[in-house]
């Protein structure tokens, strides 16, 4: 999983989805978190290439990017 989200701490702001290369991040709207907000999510995490955009763009810090070695992402 190269990307995950803390569903609690999003306010679904929505700059994670508007900054996806991939644009596989979308914000829920059969869910909400405890705060009220609808949170994001990944469509396909196999398309994600864990470049991090969405963690950097996310106000809340919301967002954890995890990187395999050797594939996707700036380093690689």
């Amino acid at each position: 999983m190269p990307v995950k989200f803390d569903e609690e701490r999003c306010k679904g702001c929505g700059l994670c989805v508007a900054f996806c290369p991939k644009k596989i991040i979308y914000l829920t709207r059969e869910q909400m978190n405890s705060k009220g907000f609808h949170p994001a999510k990944v469509t396909e995490q196999d398309q994600c290439m864990a470049c991090g955009l969405c963690a950097q763009m996310c106000p809340d810090v919301a967002i954890s990017v995890y990187r395999q070695e050797g594939t996707g992402g700036a380093n690689g």
